[in-house]
């Protein structure tokens, strides 16, 4: 590999190499499930896992008590003529 760019912009950044290479590694089989996540059912038992555990994380890295209910929403792009 080339020398690693960094980005000091707003939006995307430059990752570590070692989260880059967990996220190649995990594509193909998440947790040894044999499947990627994105082949995963949102019904499965792995994926219920995998959304627990980022709620958790989440409520503890930005202090959210259990009165508030955490939503992970996708983008929706805003488009304007």
């Amino acid at each position: 590999m080339g020398e690693r760019l960094y980005n000091f912009g707003a939006g995307p950044a430059t990752m570590p190499v070692s989260v880059l290479e967990r996220a190649r590694d995990e594509m193909l089989n998440f947790d040894n499930s044999g499947l990627s996540v994105m082949e995963m059912s949102h019904r499965s038992k792995e994926f219920e896992t995998i959304l627990h555990n980022a709620d958790n994380r989440f409520r503890e890295l930005m202090g959210v008590s259990s009165d508030y209910a955490v939503l992970f929403l996708q983008e929706v792009p805003v488009c304007s003529f």
